[in-house]
């Protein structure tokens, strides 16, 4: 019944897993640093951090990644172009922009769960690390880090796992071939509605569960001794 469709699938599942890695582990990036601006103690930073969550956290995600489609990855081509640094006729890659864009709305989230984890700690555990003479790199590597990951693993977890459906929305711009788009096109083919859009449910479904078990596994590890 799926007639040609099992390699579009296949690749479609691809796509799916490479938007959702990609734009995680951007989001860890723009949380780190959303979580650093937020704690520090320069008032700027702290209001550049907050304005960074609110701001994303209030809009639908779907017009955020129109915005950066539409809007700003035009008007940054346009920009390094107007000085020089590239062609007059480059634009960005839309995956890159799919990616960088997802991860920047994860990134929010992230933000407030990595501060939530330092704020947990102890004050106790940094004055410790700073009274053996232990560098920052040390600090935070060896004795705060992993006691702020084992706090928020259950919530980056969430994270993870809002990645790989919030992948879904590139479906909508460009012409990205994903699980949800593949889907939509081979029911509007055949007439299949029911059988392929449960299809890709069930993809989703499958890429869900295998996660669930992963992120079991790393929670069971950080609370090792706990």
């Amino acid at each position: 019944m799926t007639g040609g469709y099992g390699a579009q699938f296949l690749a479609g599942i691809l796509l799916t897993l490479q938007v959702s890695l990609g734009s995680y582990a951007v989001g860890l990036a723009f949380g780190v640093l959303g979580a650093a601006a937020k704690l520090s103690r320069r008032r700027l930073l702290r209001v550049l951090g907050s304005l960074y969550t609110i701001t994303v956290r209030a809009m639908p995600e779907l017009l955020l990644l129109l915005i950066a489609f539409y809007v700003l990855a035009g008007a940054i081509a346009g920009l390094v172009a107007s000085i020089g640094l590239v062609q007059s006729d480059f634009s960005f890659d839309p995956l890159l922009v799919a990616i960088v864009s997802l991860g920047f709305i994860q990134g929010a989230y992230v933000t407030e769960i990595l501060r939530a984890g330092v704020l947990a700690l102890p004050k106790g555990q940094g004055d410790a690390a700073l009274a053996l003479g232990l560098s920052w790199p040390v600090r935070w590597g060896r004795v705060l880090g992993p006691q702020v990951l084992r706090h928020a693993l259950p919530a980056l977890g969430n994270v993870w796992l809002n990645a790989t459906k919030d992948s879904s929305l590139i479906s909508v711009v460009g012409a990205f071939a994903d699980i949800l788009k593949v889907s939509s096109l081979a029911a509007s083919d055949t007439k299949e509605y029911i059988f392929f859009y449960s299809l890709a449910a069930l993809c989703f479904l499958v890429i869900s569960a295998a996660s669930m078990l992963g992120l079991k596994a790393l929670q069971a590890r950080g609370a090792r001794g706990a």
